[in-house]
């Protein structure tokens, strides 16, 4: 292992594992399309007359709404992740 005592340019790194940040970013895509299928949904069954356009655009308005918000908690969870690894793993070393 790289430790600071070998390597004096070593720093640990707070990013956290590509499988989570993958899973982050799965989850960002599901929350979006789940967010546009509410809007569209909803707006589609509320609508007496041929409402279309304006389901679509409740449901692209509902995509970006869910995406936005499941991105702000996967990136407050890494960010978490990251600092609790890069934590654990200086108090093994020291």
């Amino acid at each position: 292992m790289n430790t600071s005592r070998e390597n004096p340019e070593y720093a640990p790194s707070s990013l956290p594992p590509r499988r989570a940040r993958v899973l982050a970013f799965l989850a960002i895509v599901v929350g979006g399309v789940c967010g546009g299928l509410i809007g569209y949904g909803f707006t589609d069954l509320t609508c007496t007359t041929n409402c279309t356009t304006l389901a679509g655009g409740f449901g692209v308005l509902g995509a970006v709404v869910g995406a936005a918000g499941v991105g702000i908690v996967a990136i407050l969870a890494l960010r978490a992740m990251g600092e609790w690894n890069a934590r654990s793993g200086s108090s093994r070393e020291g």
